[in-house]
């Protein structure tokens, strides 16, 4: 049974994350702590509310420091809503400029769209080769955001894979998800997207 640490930094209803991890097959600890979050099987990074508060939070309990050795030492970790959207350079709030935890460039802006924040069910268009919508490319799953990253600009290489980026559209299109080697992220909620977001939890849970 693979052993995943949700990190616990003060943000987000993340009692559904452990919840529906555990449902999937994991063991799951909800805690801050180092070691642990260290050692993992799996690191999930939850995320609900402001960019910079959660940024905020992360560096308090070290979770910057914690995301970059997993990430360098190719371990996996998954983040969740704003706990994606912090895997990116900058966030954009109300004109305030956040720094990121800068692992894809790019940035977090306001989505433009006539209803704001999105919420509810949506449909995404993952990639070719994506592991972990395979076989739910027609399901939808469950966003509630006001912000998001509207583009990926991370530049082609020959040296390494290019990531796999699944797309969604409010008012244009912006990044559902990412499949980046070690590192995956949705802008949805997994643990509250049903019998997909069940899925695909499992999928990831099954690569650890």
């Amino acid at each position: 049974m693979p052993f995943v640490v949700v990190l616990d930094y003060g943000f987000g209803n993340v009692r559904s994350a452990v919840r529906a991890l555990e449902r999937v097959g994991a063991e799951v600890a909800l805690t801050a702590d180092r070691h642990a979050a260290l050692e993992a099987d799996g690191l999930v990074v939850p995320g609900v509310g402001a960019f910079a508060a959660v940024m905020d939070g992360l560096r308090a309990v070290g979770g910057d420091e914690i995301v970059d050795k997993r990430l360098a030492g190719a371990r996996p970790v998954l983040g969740i809503c704003v706990g994606m959207q912090v895997m990116f350079a900058e966030g954009v709030e109300h004109g305030e400029h956040s720094q990121g935890l800068a692992q894809w460039p790019g940035v977090v802006d306001r989505l433009e769209a006539d209803v704001v924040p999105h919420m509810g069910w949506a449909t995404v268009s993952p990639p070719a080769g994506s592991v972990l919508f395979h076989g739910l490319e027609d399901e939808r799953f469950y966003f509630v955001h006001s912000y998001a990253a509207r583009s990926f600009p991370l530049p082609t290489s020959d040296a390494m894979p290019r990531p796999l980026v699944t797309w969604a559209e409010h008012g244009g299109a912006f990044v559902a998800a990412v499949e980046n080697g070690p590192l995956a992220a949705t802008q949805f909620h997994p643990e509250k997207s049903g019998d997909a977001g069940a899925q695909l939890l499992e999928r990831w849970v099954g690569t650890l």
